[in-house]
């Protein structure tokens, strides 16, 4: 229909010209082969522009099926672009279903990773994650603006880079480690950011370190050690008692400083077999317990101590869940919690006035934001000074005059070896110790 009328005007637009020509050559008068030239100039011209419009409709045909998805194109069968048409669209749908697919793959891959990944522009939108992050950081968000230093130092960044940061989410305590790629694509700038939690490996390399220390100091300590207390011994027992001295008062300080040497050096054996216990630590027998049971006999054995020195338990339940663990390594670190606060509780009554309020320890078990059990036992007491904070599960740092510090230290150790860990929770009075379980 088209090229139907596409001729017809082809037609009138030549006896139109014919026409035209006729007329001027009556009133001024041409040569034959002007007007036969003129009419085919003029024949072409028609022509030409005729075949520009089609090709034209035909590219807006084209382009306008391809956008809207048809594929007639209003074309007959046998119409040489309608194969041409055809090869295209395949393509194009090929291109595309591929295209689907990898995007598909790449998301399904984000989702079962454990590493934390993102995408965000240069403002600091996330354009993608996955739900390791929210995990990972504890909340989702849409902005590296609410990731507070941690986003700054993301955004912030002109190059790609790989660093180590501290991270806070109420309680929530983690070393985060930081990698950042700056790319371009399609003329847009896009920062991709893996995230991942180092802080359970930093905590194993310092207790590594610890275990390493220990076994270098118990074997040199014991190696000097049991030949002085022999040493000593020996040689108080072989003083004879008719033994003379000018003066009788030097026979007794000799007595004096070997029964001295003896009993310092047995004291000293007796500090390094504990102090062997944290390096020798064995791993775990996991079996699924009851915390609850647990807390309930361990509470129990302290209550007439803190009946005597008028200090109130309170416990909380709030979880029955089963936890795999070594019940006996478990027992030991709530008896040093516990048995830590009620000595600090009656080391502080000594020092307080009398109308201070009643020496209280609280143990609560519950489950964290992360869905994560953790034991928490706080007390009123003094606290833990500032400056000592950063020193408390150093293996043999103590601020009791009678203490080896290894308690604290060995507690810390037992819970990362159950896949927890042993923290210190800052609270406006007195002294707060979470057991979290992995």
């Amino acid at each position: 229909m088209r090229a139907n009328l596409l001729l017809s005007f082809n037609i009138i637009a030549l006896i139109s010209v014919s026409a035209l020509l006729s007329y001027v050559l009556q009133k001024h008068g041409f040569s034959a082969t002007t007007l036969l030239i003129i009419l085919v100039s003029a024949a072409l011209i028609a022509h030409i522009f005729t075949l520009f419009n089609r090709q034209q409709k035909q590219a807006e045909m084209v382009l306008r099926a391809l956008a809207n998805g048809d594929s007639t194109l209003g074309l007959g069968q046998q119409h040489p672009m309608l194969k041409q048409f055809e090869q295209v669209k395949a393509q194009m749908q090929t291109a595309r279903f591929n295209a689907e697919q990898q995007a598909q793959f790449l998301q399904a891959l984000l989702i079962h990773v454990d590493l934390a990944v993102m995408v965000c522009d240069d403002n600091g939108k996330v354009i993608e994650s996955n739900p390791a992050v929210s995990k990972l950081l504890g909340k989702s968000f849409q902005n590296l603006h609410e990731l507070g230093a941690v986003g700054e130092l993301i955004l912030n960044a002109e190059h790609n880079i790989r660093s180590n940061t501290y991270w806070q989410n109420g309680e929530q305590h983690d070393t985060l480690s930081i990698q950042l790629s700056i790319a371009e694509i399609q003329g847009k700038v896009r920062r991709v950011v893996s995230l991942q939690s180092i802080h359970n490996q930093l905590q194993l390399k310092e207790q590594q370190a610890y275990k390493r220390l220990t076994k270098v100091l118990t074997h040199e300590i014991a190696n000097s050690i049991t030949p002085l207390s022999s040493l000593a011994d020996t040689c108080s027992n072989l003083m004879p008692q008719e033994l003379c001295f000018i003066d009788n008062e030097d026979k007794q300080d000799l007595q004096l400083a070997l029964n001295t040497l003896a009993s310092r050096t047995s004291h000293l054996g007796d500090f390094i077999t504990r102090f062997h216990q944290v390096s020798s630590l064995p791993r775990p027998d996991l079996a699924p317990a009851n915390l609850a049971d647990i807390l309930a006999r361990i509470v129990a054995l302290h209550l007439q101590q803190a009946h005597q020195q008028q200090t109130h338990i309170k416990l909380s339940i709030k979880s029955q869940q089963l936890v795999m663990l070594d019940s006996s390594q478990i027992e030991q670190v709530l008896v040093n919690l516990i048995k830590n606060a009620l000595e600090v509780l009656k080391s502080s009554q000594k020092h307080s006035a009398e109308n201070a309020a009643q020496p209280r320890i609280e143990i609560s078990l519950a489950q964290n934001t992360s869905q994560q059990l953790y034991i928490e036992i706080s007390d009123n007491g003094p606290g833990i000074s500032e400056h000592v904070v950063d020193m408390i599960f150093v293996p043999f740092f103590t601020t009791k005059q009678q203490g080896s510090g290894i308690g604290l230290s060995l507690s810390r150790q037992i819970m990362l070896n159950h896949g927890g860990d042993l923290i210190n929770v800052q609270k406006p009075q007195g002294a707060c110790f979470r057991c979290v379980f992995g």
